[in-house]
């Protein structure tokens, strides 16, 4: 099996990912750098796992690959799984949390997002997967998927929940030394391998996303690696 751009890396099951995730995650504290986190139930148990083993992360920033445009106490924030997972539990949070504020609407929050990343440069970002193969906010054939001078656009959630959306673009979060995808279960499996294993198409935006600079890694557990191991 040919994969395109990517260092594949196997789990045996989900939570052995979440383990490789957090060290990953708390090498890249211990380090000060430029975090971009991503939503998702992997990664949720990720941010528990990197609190424990490393309480202190005053020198690393944190970003946010997208965001929900709504309140930051709302459930289907992504900021606040990642404040319930891994800052409530530090005993030093990062000197630097920048969220995106959904609760201001797509464009404005955008806009306020595309001016904090300037001259900005992400070290360490993680990336989900869907089914349908978006990652971050960048769904199929989207117009976001062309933009190249703003480093985060407004998008239309195409699935639920149905709420706006903010992303970052493909430039910037390929800009990143280290592009991370996590991806687990068995319903991941089609996507991963168009992903991952065919050549780029817009028609599967995980598959436009290489880090420019550095390494490109994928994480998953056998079920969702079940189409890249032939």
């Amino acid at each position: 099996m040919t994969l395109y751009g990517v260092e594949l890396v196997v789990a045996v099951a989900a939570e052995e990912a979440a383990s490789i995730l957090a060290d990953a995650l708390v090498e890249a504290a211990r380090a000060g750098r430029a975090i971009a986190l991503t939503g998702g139930r992997s990664p949720g148990r990720a941010y528990r796992l990197a609190a424990d083993r490393e309480p202190n992360w005053r020198e690393a920033s944190l970003w946010w690959g997208d965001e929900r445009c709504v309140a930051p106490d709302d459930e289907r924030s992504n900021y606040k799984l990642a404040r319930e997972n891994l800052l409530d539990r530090l005993e030093s949070p990062p000197a630097e949390v920048h969220r995106i504020r959904g609760e201001l609407g797509a464009e404005a929050a955008a806009d306020e997002y595309d001016a904090l990343l300037q001259d900005v440069r992400l070290e360490l970002v993680l990336l989900g997967l869907g089914p349908d193969g978006h990652t971050a906010s960048l769904y199929p054939n989207a117009p976001a998927l062309e933009e190249r001078k703003r480093r985060a656009v407004a998008t239309e959630a195409k699935f639920e929940p149905f709420v706006d959306r903010v992303t970052l673009t493909v430039p910037v979060l390929a800009s990143a030394p280290e592009v991370l995808f996590i991806v687990t279960g068995a319903e991941k499996a089609e996507a991963a391998e168009r992903a991952f294993a065919r050549p780029p198409d817009p028609a599967t935006p995980a598959s436009l996303i290489r880090s420019s600079t550095g390494i490109t890694r994928v994480l998953a557990d056998r079920a969702a690696a079940a189409g890249l191991l032939h």
